[in-house]
């Protein structure tokens, strides 16, 4: 398939109602797990890759890869980033990456990782919208639950968002942006790769010093 939506159905007002109140740093936090979660879910059209051609930059190793990712997303379009989409996440027969817990954990696709995804999702009271074939533990769906729990969107324990983190993204997800970095077929994509390498290194150091 040539992109990956939402595979979420939340019954009622908790689609779109925001459960908590997140402070400036968790609502910071949603925005960039948006992003990355937009990015792999799709080749990002020609507004976002304006809207990135155009960010500030920061300070510190997550501003130099925003520097980078906004000098990668200057320097492409639409059709070039559309065709390294393809190569890299979908391809003839398979992409150069697949970027699915399973995948990363078991060297197999719809694997045990895959089940625990559906155990938490369960607990969130998320459903799997029927018309999706992609499977939830695709990196990008599991991004957007982040952003999720981070904005307060969701009916969630305190902890579950370290919960949520350290059993479905941490094990595998900074392996898989250090591959997005050097993949073959990657140009604009390789700035994603950087900056989602350094943000789970950033939010798994957060997380390990609230432990």
């Amino acid at each position: 398939m040539s992109s990956v939506a939402s595979v979420m159905a939340l019954p009622g007002d908790e689609v779109s109602g925001v459960v908590g109140v997140p402070d400036e740093i968790d609502l910071l936090r949603a925005q960039q797990y948006d992003l990355l979660a937009a990015l792999l879910g799709r080749a990002p059209g020609s507004s976002l890759l304006a809207a990135l051609a155009a960010v500030k930059e920061g300070d510190g190793v997550l501003g130099r890869q925003v520097a980078a990712l906004r000098r990668a997303a200057s320097e492409t379009d639409t059709e070039a980033v559309e065709r390294e989409f393809f190569a890299l996440f979908i391809g003839v027969g398979r992409g150069e990456l697949l970027p699915y817990a399973s995948y990363y954990l078991t060297g197999f696709l719809n694997e045990r990782p895959l089940a625990r995804v559906r155990e938490d999702f369960a607990a969130l009271g998320i459903e799997r919208d029927e018309s999706m074939s992609e499977p939830e533990d695709h990196l990008a769906i599991l991004l957007e639950v982040m952003a999720g729990l981070a904005a307060g969107r969701f009916e969630a324990e305190p902890g579950m968002q370290a919960h949520f983190f350290a059993r479905h993204i941490e094990p595998w997800a900074d392996r898989f942006f250090a591959d997005l970095e050097k993949a073959k077929a990657g140009r604009f994509y390789r700035a994603v790769g950087g900056l989602g390498r350094a943000f789970i290194e950033i939010e798994a150091e957060a997380f390990a010093m609230e432990g």
